[in-house]
């Protein structure tokens, strides 16, 4: 299994170039070429970088390459990210990614996880124990809207 780490600010770029090639290759089979391209175009969001400097931030890297990230607003419990190298997909990492920002949640007293899912992520989501609440359309930052449902997980509480 790949390293884990808490990410760094300095991996910002890269983990937005990984995002990029991941929503390029898991996405193409649910959305339009259109709707892919304006999606991938957009730059970074503005929280990206304060949710990785709060600890939000979690890091797969293998041969000292960042081949997978997950992303948690740790004050909302807003699952923000799961991507993982299109040629290391389906080996597990995204899951034990997910698994790590649950553990995190917990931590911090979260009552839950939620997330807008990607139509083609909903199976990852619902395996990893998340119940789709609605279909929606997620209004993206590029001005364009993008099928997507949105899902949630109760926390176990722990005291």
């Amino acid at each position: 299994m790949p390293m884990r780490r808490t990410a760094v600010s300095a991996d910002l770029a890269e983990l937005w170039a990984l995002r990029t090639r991941a929503v390029r290759a898991s996405c193409a089979t649910h959305y339009p070429p259109d709707i892919i391209d304006t999606w991938c175009a957009a730059p970074p969001p503005a929280t990206l970088p304060l949710l990785v400097q709060a600890g939000g931030g979690l890091v797969a890297e293998e041969d000292g390459r960042v081949i997978g990230y997950a992303i948690l607003n740790q004050e909302t419990g807003e699952v923000d990210a799961v991507f993982v190298e299109p040629e290391h997909q389906g080996r597990g990492i995204a899951r034990d990614l997910m698994q790590r920002l649950e553990t995190l949640a917990v931590a911090r007293g979260l009552p839950r996880l939620f997330l807008s899912a990607s139509l083609n992520a909903v199976p990852f989501y619902e395996r990893a124990g998340f119940r789709s609440l609605r279909e929606e359309i997620y209004s993206h930052r590029s001005g364009i809207g993008i099928r997507s449902v949105f899902m949630e997980k109760p926390l176990a509480r722990h005291a």
